[in-house]
């Protein structure tokens, strides 16, 4: 699968997209993807690819057709990768002596314990909402294709649970982000870390990340307990995610390359 994205490229009227994975390719690693994870509930899946602006580069879905997958999950998928690109960076970030000399990298899995009450980014879904006219753009029958209504605009939204993941071709330069739905947030980004290894997209093993595992910089972290005053458990690092039914096994998603 590496490469599979290789010499097909996406391409809006801007030129946009043109170094970002096409339609086929995104369809082709997804469906991949899915069919190697069965956690969760194994259920089919929506994708998407935005590039560095946020503007949507492909949306894809895995089963047979669009309503084969939950149909929620396409904005949802939009929206992922618009939070993955939009909170992740890279070495160019740095300058003057500031910014991350080593780049950042986010995967909408870190935010759920940042975005509770107390954490570190409080109020962050709320601070980007979703256009709901990109998202809802008719016609219905070109959802999934390459011809999605999405592509070319800009999705907007922040989400805060597993299945973004930013794209980094090869230098560790960042270049956009993929999302996926369509299961539960585990096996969301259980199946977008897949996506992005069939795509080749993973170049992140000199980038930060807050894992604490540089195979997995960005990886899902499951370190919450029960919080003894009630309430919102308590992530020790401050990044975790809950764990949810099926949850996979994390540690044995493929090692990021360099």
């Amino acid at each position: 699968m590496s490469a599979a994205a290789g010499t097909a490229y996406a391409w809006d009227d801007n030129n946009e997209c043109q170094s970002l994975p096409s339609h086929s390719a995104l369809k082709t690693a997804l469906a991949a993807a899915t069919a190697t994870e069965t956690s969760g509930l194994n259920n089919q899946m929506w994708a998407a690819i935005v590039n560095r602006d946020g503007v949507v580069c492909a949306v894809a879905f895995s089963g047979v057709n669009r309503g084969a997958q939950w149909p929620a999950s396409r904005a949802i998928a939009a929206q992922k990768a618009n939070t993955a690109n939009a909170l992740s960076l890279d070495a160019s970030s740095y300058s003057g002596g500031s910014g991350q000399s080593s780049g950042l990298a986010l995967s909408t899995a870190n935010l759920y314990s940042a975005n509770q009450p107390g954490g570190i980014f409080y109020g962050l879904q709320a601070s980007n909402p979703v256009s709901t006219e990109v998202a809802y753009q008719e016609p219905s029958s070109d959802y999934g294709t390459a011809k999605d209504p999405m592509v070319g605009q800009k999705i907007g939204g922040v989400n805060v649970f597993g299945g973004g993941l930013a794209l980094y071709a090869k230098g560790a330069t960042i270049v956009g982000a993929v999302g996926v739905s369509g299961d539960t947030s585990c096996a969301d980004h259980m199946v977008a870390w897949r996506v992005r290894n069939n795509l080749a997209l993973d170049h992140l093993a000199n980038v930060h990340g807050v894992s604490g595992d540089a195979n997995h910089p960005d990886n899902i972290v499951y370190d919450i307990t029960a919080n003894p005053d009630g309430g919102t458990g308590i992530s020790a690092g401050g990044y975790g995610h809950p764990k949810c039914p099926n949850t996979g096994n994390q540690t044995a998603l493929p090692a990021v390359i360099p």
